[in-house]
């Protein structure tokens, strides 16, 4: 019996320069072009290619666009210092201690970052329905929303809409537009609701307008966007979050044992 290879009639009906980008791309991303080294040069991408000199310097400039390359006069281009970011989750989870900065921020800064958070709005909203579902919400029901704005060294990252049940943040910071020490984690923590249980859904997108332009995105590359939920004691659902990010910036690490 022949095992059909659908892969041998599919058809890359991408340009030869989003071609080209896309291997050079996903070389940087694994690790083949580390952070400072140069890429090959256009005579070898060229050959390489089978391209002109002037697609080749059209790939080139998406990937400089994506700021994945740093490009100078009569230099070779290189890859950008620091780039792609590897996100560890877990480190999240945790309420911060008394006094203590967002683990978010914290995390960053352990890094070598700046981070900073934008807080962009407070008010009950109508959830997604995939957020409705996992707080258990009735149809057409509301949950107190409050959207940040993330950055790292001056350059936006990331954009979170965490929504939290109303009888749980009704009367507390959570429906104030000011940031809370410690974070949401903390406050719910305090408020008798800590997390025990975290569900990431992990997927890759489109990036919608407001996305797009909040997290000054290039050309047509996806993004990450994970939809967190946060259970407490007796697996209630305290928080879901919608976190989304730079597809070609950023990769999520897990760790995990076999059930």
């Amino acid at each position: 019996m022949t095992v059909p290879r659908p892969e041998a009639d599919a058809v890359d009906r991408r340009s030869l320069h989003e071609r080209i980008a896309a291997d050079l791309r996903d070389q940087i991303m694994g690790g083949d072009l580390a952070p400072g080294a140069s890429l090959p040069s256009t005579v070898h991408l060229k050959e390489r290619f089978d391209a002109s000199n002037a697609t080749v310097q059209k790939a080139l400039q998406l990937l400089k666009g994506e700021q994945l390359v740093i490009g100078r006069a009569g230099a070779s281009v290189t890859v950008r210092e620091h780039r792609q970011r590897t996100v560890r989750p877990a480190s999240y989870m945790a309420p911060a201690g008394s006094g203590e900065p967002y683990r978010w921020l914290t995390e960053a800064a352990r890094n070598g970052s700046r981070a900073h958070s934008t807080l962009l709005e407070v008010a009950e909203a109508v959830p997604p329905a995939d957020v409705a579902e996992a707080l258990r919400l009735p149809k057409s029901g509301t949950a107190v929303l409050r959207r940040q704005l993330l950055t790292m060294d001056d350059e936006p990252v990331e954009l979170v809409a965490s929504y939290y049940p109303l009888d749980i943040a009704h009367g507390t910071a959570m429906t104030e537009p000011r940031k809370i020490p410690g974070g949401t984690p903390t406050l719910l923590a305090e408020l008798g609701y800590p997390p025990r249980l975290s569900v990431d859904r992990v997927s890759a997108r489109v990036p919608t307008q407001e996305q797009y332009q909040a997290l000054r995105l290039p050309g047509g590359l996806p993004v990450l966007r994970t939809l967190r939920v946060v259970h407490s004691d007796d697996e209630r659902p305290i928080e879901a979050t919608v976190m989304v990010k730079a597809g070609h910036l950023y990769e999520l690490q897990y760790e995990f044992v076999a059930e």
